[in-house]
């Protein structure tokens, strides 16, 4: 008798560019309970092959949905882009919006692993259960607004996710963009498929996804959705619903945290006339958003270009120096079309900008960040080498300081000396200087749940550790983060019985999140990777930031630091160098990998 299965499909999808072999396969009930799909079966598909170089034929790319996916629980239609990070050689993970995720699961599977390498560039197209390879050559170089529209104009309907030139080309930032307007973005993912000759993957699904319950669901969407309404910082007059992420500019240079100019200061004097009510006024945004997702935190201006989010709005701004936002506009929008990061790329444009002192015209940096996405064009040579990283970059040079990234990764634009929470987060996170693992800007900057001491280490190394759990498992079901600024796991989990029919607590979820995140802590281990790569650059406890009479933005104290990260290791059961302890992942079920065993046994 067939399984009778709700939420998951109970089904995944393997498909290798070398061979051209596309095979289904099942996905065990215990697989789908310990790792509950997206950022968790990434990290799950991922184990076996951690150690791989990321041009390594063997080394999946994995595109994985979550159990809500596909049903009616709000801002749950995303998935989740796994590998190992070209950028940083660690575990690389990215979640990204549009109907990737939607149309994954009407087609059947909850995951997408491909391996293998194609001779020359190819696509990935799935309609419902059949699957077939095709021959991208004619896509090779185009901008990713022109391969769209000629994809579309073969009557894909579904949803497409394709690489723009950067990922043809060696940027180890390259990104994914799905369906025009939306990015995996972090960790070089785009590379990945680059190295695969993978050009695009397109996906229509004609199914439905089993609902155990589907009253229980009707209730439980209706509490999630009672929260959000209620949320200033989601629906208010100048929350995300209307401004979307830009809503943050004002707010963080008013608490000193913006990164100026290659993060030396944290605080941008022309930063009141690029917020997002200067962006509004000057470019009367339409709001769009995610499938099901009641916030709509994305516009596009009166002229069709899609808005920059905040983090694209501050670094292509105050962390290069720049006072134009036009050129921003520009800068954003052209990330989009050559397939980069734009955090990234504005990171590795601060570098070479301290390094030298150079202050970028128009024409200037636009042709870097083409040189940065195809190596050609009249800066060609030097975007060449600004593509491989910040970090790679200033190595180069010999200025290895220069570089504000944590495990190669560059950091966000919220400045870690003005929220020690942060600073702990972003330097323990398994993808590197991020800090969307654990998002501490909600509790130490937006006051969510609870205001905390952005200025103390007091209590935040098992806040840190709770918010990665939380995070890891939102991740893995699918639920777009900005949710969680007003619902919370246990809204969650009742959605999650309602549609799988299992019976599951908050806390339960949250077990399986920090499964996840010793997985990942695993995975980055057998690489090599410890307590020395869970660090700030020095910039942070040398330097002050740019404070005011009544709030000075001292360097991070240094020691605090340390105790911190020792704290936190204590409570996610790592050893004192950061390292995974076997009892650790005893108690969470999780294999002990044979490389780190041989280490011990060495």
């Amino acid at each position: 008798m067939t399984e009778q299965v709700f939420g998951w499909t109970g089904r995944c999808l393997r498909v290798d560019l070398g061979t051209g072999a596309c095979e289904s396969f099942p996905l065990p009930q215990e697989v789908r309970l310990e790792f509950l799909g997206g950022r968790g079966l990434g990290a799950y598909f991922l184990r076996d092959f951690a150690t791989l170089p990321c041009d390594h034929p063997d080394l999946p790319l994995i595109i994985a949905a979550g159990p809500l996916t596909g049903t009616q629980a709000p801002a749950s239609s995303r998935c989740h882009v796994v590998s190992r990070s070209p950028l940083t050689g660690a575990v690389g993970d990215a979640s990204v919006g549009g109907r990737l995720g939607l149309e994954l699961k009407h087609a059947g599977y909850d995951a997408l692993v491909i391996t293998g390498q194609a001779q020359n560039l190819c696509g990935i197209e799935i309609d419902d259960g059949q699957t077939r390879l095709t021959d991208a050559s004619a896509l090779g170089g185009l901008p990713t607004p022109e391969a769209f529209t000629r994809l579309r104009a073969h009557r894909h309907t579904g949803s497409i996710a394709l690489t723009g030139p950067a990922a043809e080309n060696g940027c180890r930032f390259a990104s994914i963009m799905v369906d025009t307007y939306h990015m995996a973005a972090r960790c070089g993912l785009g590379l990945v498929a680059g190295h695969k000759r993978l050009k695009y993957l397109a996906i229509r699904g004609s199914g439905s996804v089993n609902v155990a319950e589907p009253a229980a669901l009707a209730e439980a969407d209706e509490d999630i959705l009672r929260l959000v309404n209620a949320s200033p910082a989601l629906m208010g007059q100048y929350g995300f619903s209307r401004h979307g992420t830009r809503s943050l500019f004002d707010l963080i240079d008013a608490r000193r945290m913006m990164p100026t100019d290659n993060f030396r200061h944290t605080h941008f004097a022309a930063a009141g006339g690029l917020n997002a009510h200067a962006y509004a006024q000057r470019h009367h945004p339409v709001c769009r958003g995610c499938p099901g997702c009641p916030v709509a935190c994305k516009a596009l201006s009166a002229d069709g270009r899609p808005l920059p989010e905040y983090e694209a709005m501050s670094h292509f701004t105050a962390l290069i120096g720049n006072s134009m936002m036009e050129l921003a506009m520009r800068a954003g929008d052209f990330c989009a079309c050559l397939g980069l990061d734009p955090v990234s790329a504005a990171s590795a444009l601060a570098c070479h900008r301290e390094l030298t002192g150079e202050d970028y015209a128009p024409d200037r940096l636009l042709a870097l960040l083409l040189g940065m996405a195809t190596g050609n064009g009249p800066e060609g040579r030097l975007g060449r080498e600004l593509g491989q990283g910040a970090a790679a970059y200033a190595a180069a040079q010999g200025r290895p300081e220069l570089a504000m990234a944590v495990k190669g990764l560059d950091l966000p634009p919220f400045d870690p000396r003005g929220a020690y929470g942060l600073a702990l987060a972003c330097a323990v996170s398994t993808q590197g200087g991020s800090h969307l693992h654990a998002n501490p800007l909600s509790h130490e900057v937006l006051r969510k749940p609870v205001a905390t001491d952005r200025f103390s280490f007091s209590g935040k190394a098992r806040s840190i550790k709770g918010a990665e759990d939380l995070h890891a498992a939102s991740d893995s079901l699918t639920i777009c983060g900005h949710l969680l600024l007003a619902a919370g796991m246990e809204e969650y989990a009742k959605a999650y019985c309602a549609v799988t029919g299992v019976a599951a607590t908050g806390a339960d979820l949250l077990r399986a999140g920090e499964r996840i995140c010793l997985q990942e802590r695993l995975l980055n281990a057998q690489n090599g990777f410890a307590a020395a790569a869970d660090d700030l650059p020095a910039r942070f406890f040398l330097e002050p930031g740019s404070g005011a009479p009544d709030l000075p933005v001292p360097p991070i104290p240094r020691q605090d630091f340390l105790r911190a990260r020792a704290a936190y290791y204590r409570v996610r059961g790592l050893d004192e160098n950061g390292l995974p302890l076997r009892e650790t992942a005893a108690r969470l079920g999780l294999p002990w990998p044979q490389k780190l065993a041989d280490k011990e046994s060495a």
